[in-house]
């Protein structure tokens, strides 16, 4: 069985290099470039990972990411932060509620990035 990515940037050339490397290594995706519409494609999708930008348009990804991960029906749900600020990124991960589970750094290293995703996945 396939797992579901649901993969977050409102940068549409990331979105698109997520979506043809994922599809690479047989992974489900969904793509969204506008975050508010998020809630409802995680209702809707049901995605195994989140890959979500910390900075988006009109929307904190850090806000997503604690709404995510106080709802009981989404916690479960692993959230990989893109970030292109390391002490951002590394300053969440250090909270305790509504932290992200992991994070990479624009530019990323695309064996990086599939290593923290199958490491969330097998978690």
């Amino acid at each position: 069985m396939y797992k579901k990515i649901l993969a977050v940037d409102d940068d549409k050339e990331t979105l698109e290099m997520l979506r043809d490397l994922l599809l690479r290594y047989d992974y489900k995706v969904e793509t969204l470039s506008k975050a508010e519409n998020i809630f409802q494609a995680v209702a809707r999708f049901k995605p195994d990972l989140i890959l979500l930008d910390i900075m988006l348009a009109g929307l904190d990804g850090t806000i997503i990411c604690s709404a995510l991960k106080s709802a009981p029906e989404t916690r479960h749900i692993p959230i990989i932060f893109i970030s292109g600020n390391y002490q951002a990124a590394s300053r969440l991960l250090e909270s305790t509620e509504g932290a992200p589970d992991d994070f990479v750094l624009k530019p990323f290293d695309v064996q990086a990035l599939i290593n923290k995703i199958q490491f969330q996945l097998a978690a």
